[in-house]
């Protein structure tokens, strides 16, 4: 019995829905942008210090990549870079950039808590008491004798145009004070 032209489509295999079969097509210039990324992220690490490198969690090859390229000056700093960039590629980057992320924010925070500092102070020496009140609150360890006679000098080195000892060691007690909090 010869196959009718409608029979024919009985021999082709149907297709499957495998989605571990699915391509993924990506671009040369989505390549060349990830890449980028990384080469960044890696003159991101080159940047740190060996304090800041312990934090980050990095494997002996990058690491040492990174500590040779802090080392390395003009164009081998660059084709370092680039060799750290590789080495990124063929690594899970997501704890690496938290890592980061988290002592970046560190760093901001400790800013705001400064110029905080630096406010607190600057009204100190303009209202005086009822600011000491303020400071005794948010740090109950304060000694007010202490922070007393510190505005006291420095209100006399500012009407004296001396130097500003005593306006520092303010700004230094609060310090000492919120680092104990």
């Amino acid at each position: 019995m010869a196959k009718q032209p409608e029979d024919w489509l009985d021999d082709i295999p149907a297709p499957q829905d495998d989605e571990d079969d699915e391509i993924i097509w990506v671009s040369k210039s989505e390549i060349k942008r990830d890449a980028e990324i990384l080469k960044k992220l890696g003159a991101e690490l080159v940047d740190l210090s060996k304090s800041e490198l312990e934090r980050i969690p990095l494997d002996t090859q990058l690491l040492e990549a990174i500590e040779l390229a802090q080392k390395i000056k003009r164009e081998g700093r660059r084709r370092q870079l680039q060799l750290i960039g590789k080495l990124l590629r063929s690594r899970e980057v997501e704890p690496i950039t938290d890592a980061l992320d988290k002592l970046k924010n560190r760093h901001n925070q400790q800013v705001v808590i400064m110029h905080k500092l630096e406010d607190l102070r600057n009204r100190l020496l303009a209202d005086g008491d009822e600011v000491i009140e303020e400071v005794v609150a948010l740090f109950p360890q304060t000694d007010r004798q202490q922070l007393r006679a510190l505005v006291r000098n420095a209100k006399k080195e500012r009407d004296g145009n001396k130097p500003p000892k005593a306006f520092r060691q303010i700004f230094q007690y609060l310090k000492e004070l919120s680092d104990s909090n």
